[in-house]
């Protein structure tokens, strides 16, 4: 991309799209243009890219869209995606310590990271399940089955606003249920997780259950960007016989009336009624309201 193609962003190696659409990019599908849509080409582009940019310019990343509704006008600022460069993911199986680390790139796909790991005979299945890239993952502090990105973090890699590169503890995250203290303009670039060692076939094993278990609960065939609501009781579910349901938020909107319920397009799923539904044709207006 050149300056006379955009003449008021600093030049890039990789994609710099104006007037980008969003809502291909979600996986609600709604959601109006974001003024420019940047997707660098690897590290260097992108932190180099945040170091020339005009601070009062406004920068917003995103992952895959898994967990997102972007509002029917669209984003007035830079949203950043990482792509191909940003979704390695390395092993090391700790050679007989009952550990071992995996480092993955922002854009790696946690499903993917979930099975890589187990492949190698390292445990990190509860990823397998929650949908987006490691990058959310890190951010929001994703988690299931009593597991959480907080529970395997040994560190995180990000770019700041001005274009620093930084590493980061667990402690400098300050990891609470789905939130952490990342400041939301920079940006992570991946991350390392301790795991603990087991056999591939009983880690496989345990991701088939789970993706049946899934399935059997949940619109995945749906339109949907997965859990909607955070629980007020604080944590996510943990998958045994003896969890609790009585402060989960589909329990709350259950109990409310509003399984199924409707607005436009817009639904509250049947079969799982935290799960916030395109049934075809709704505007984000239309999602977040019913909301």
């Amino acid at each position: 991309m050149t300056d006379d193609l955009a003449p008021d962003l600093p030049p890039v190696r990789g994609t710099l799209s104006p007037n980008r659409p969003l809502s291909e990019l979600t996986w609600l599908r709604v959601g109006g243009p974001a003024d420019w849509l940047f997707q660098p080409a690897d590290r260097a582009d992108l932190a180099e890219f945040l170091a020339r940019l005009d601070p009062a310019v406004p920068v917003f990343p995103i992952g895959v869209g898994s967990n997102l509704i972007v509002r029917d006008g669209g984003l007035r600022a830079v949203v950043i995606r990482l792509g191909r460069g940003f979704n390695a993911i390395a092993i090391d199986s700790g050679s007989g310590t009952g550990s071992g680390t995996v480092t993955a790139g922002a854009a790696a796909l946690d499903a993917h990271v979930a099975r890589k790991a187990a492949s190698a005979g390292l445990d990190l299945t509860f990823l397998r399940t929650i949908p987006g890239a490691i990058g959310g993952a890190v951010r929001m502090n994703a988690g299931c089955y009593g597991s959480y990105i907080a529970d395997h973090l040994v560190e995180a890699r990000a770019i700041t606003r001005r274009g620093e590169t930084v590493t980061l503890s667990p402690g400098d995250l300050n990891f609470r249920y789905r939130q952490s203290d990342l400041p939301d303009d920079w940006v992570i670039t991946g991350a390392t997780f301790r795991a603990e060692t087991a056999e591939p076939q009983t880690l496989e094993a345990r991701m088939a259950d789970q993706i049946a278990r899934r399935d059997a609960t949940q619109p995945t065939r749906e339109r949907s960007a997965g859990s909607t609501f955070r629980n007020p009781a604080g944590f996510s579910s943990t998958g045994r016989a003896d969890d609790r349901h009585d402060l989960k938020a589909w329990k709350l909107i259950d109990d409310a009336g509003l399984r199924g319920a409707r607005l436009g397009g817009a639904q509250m799923s049947e079969k799982h009624p935290n799960f916030l539904l395109n049934t075809g044709n709704a505007t984000a207006a239309e999602l977040e309201s019913l909301g």
